[in-house]
């Protein structure tokens, strides 16, 4: 359920089949113990069957443990495994069509807690320890929650918004705003005062912005994928967009053809060299003028589904959902292009977690 081309799924009619059809398949819990650095992969399995799982990778000794939410809990990670945000010794894995967002230990992967009765849940951005974000998909609201009692304290509500065409998603704070990308059948930008918990400006952008970032020049990122053909809300060329976060006013436009597809932007440790997808894998510093010309490295016959940038060292990870029904893979190459690591995740890998 990412928020890119060719990763729609519906998700309104989870509220109905969550409560009555969801089976947690309770196992035997495992120890782990997994200091030290690493990356999680959210497997976002299948819509509506309930199989999406975490997995865990160490990048010095190369190593992949797989569904290690289930061995350690010994209970499903549940439908369609979002996002997941660490915060502390805390890692928030927000399930979206399974209405959760889930706390667990980094090291052990055991569970802490969990905040429930959400919508859809996207993202979660902490503004402090006992305040967060929550957005959410098909519903007008930011949901307001307290992470250190697990409990949802509040909306913020999102103008311009109902439940068929309510989507918001990334956020990045800059001072004491929030800023937060607004996708499915939207075309803005929102500004939220912390302090307040309101929308206290809106920016119109492309039609749909998937994914924001945030550089170390205090600019912001957004890609916007142009739509589809014959839709409703329209169709034009895709475009990259830098915002100046203190003005909340677009600095530069750059336009992609009208039949690409770019998702998933991201930004190295540094802040200085954006990374996307658009069929390849492509790169660019924050101070050019132009969009490469080049890709950084070309697809392998499939369409990539994922991307992460290692803030240490630079490695870029890839995950390729391959035919959406067997394990993914994820290819990690280095800062210079060079593949050195290929192993198997879950079904559907799509969005990854630095710890």
């Amino acid at each position: 359920m990412r928020a890119a081309a060719g990763h729609i799924a519906i998700a309104f009619v989870a509220a109905l089949l969550f409560g009555g059809c969801m089976k947690w398949d309770y196992g035997s819990e495992e120890d782990f113990d997994a200091s030290g650095s690493g990356l999680f992969i959210l497997n976002e399995g299948n819509f509506q069957y309930g199989n999406a799982t975490l997995s865990y990778y160490d990048p010095a000794a190369r190593k992949v443990e797989n569904e290690v939410f289930y061995r350690s809990n010994a209970m499903r990670l549940g439908d369609v495994a979002q996002s997941m945000t660490v915060r502390g010794g805390t890692g928030w894995i927000a399930v979206n069509n399974s209405h959760v967002v889930f706390a667990i230990d980094l090291d052990t992967f055991k569970e802490k807690g969990r905040i429930v009765n959400l919508t859809s849940p996207r993202y979660i951005h902490f503004v402090s320890d006992t305040k967060a974000y929550v957005t959410q998909i098909w519903d007008n609201r930011i949901f307001v929650v307290d992470p250190s009692r697990y409990e949802v304290t509040g909306y913020i509500e999102c103008p311009g918004m109902n439940s068929e065409s309510g989507s918001t998603e990334q956020m990045v704070q800059y001072g004491k705003y929030v800023y937060v990308n607004c996708w499915s059948y939207q075309n803005r930008i929102l500004k939220i005062d912390t302090e307040t918990d309101e929308v206290v400006g809106e920016l119109t952008v492309g039609i749909q912005p998937n994914s924001l970032v945030k550089d170390r020049n205090g600019k912001l990122w957004t890609i916007t994928d142009g739509g589809y053909e014959d839709s409703p809300y329209g169709h034009e060329r895709p475009a990259l967009y830098r915002i100046d976060a203190e003005t909340f006013a677009v600095e530069r436009k750059f336009e992609f053809p009208i039949d690409g597809s770019p998702s998933e932007i991201k930004i190295n440790g540094a802040g200085d060299t954006l990374y996307w997808i658009d069929d390849d894998i492509w790169r660019m510093s924050i101070d050019d003028d132009r969009l490469p010309v080049r890709p950084f490295i070309e697809s392998e016959g499939t369409k990539y589904y994922g991307l992460t940038v290692d803030p240490r060292n630079g490695d870029v990870y890839i995950a390729d959902a391959i035919d959406y029904r067997q394990q993914g893979a994820i290819i990690r190459y280095s800062a210079d292009g060079e593949e050195i690591d290929r192993f198997r995740a879950g079904i559907t890998p799509g969005a990854f977690c630095w710890k």
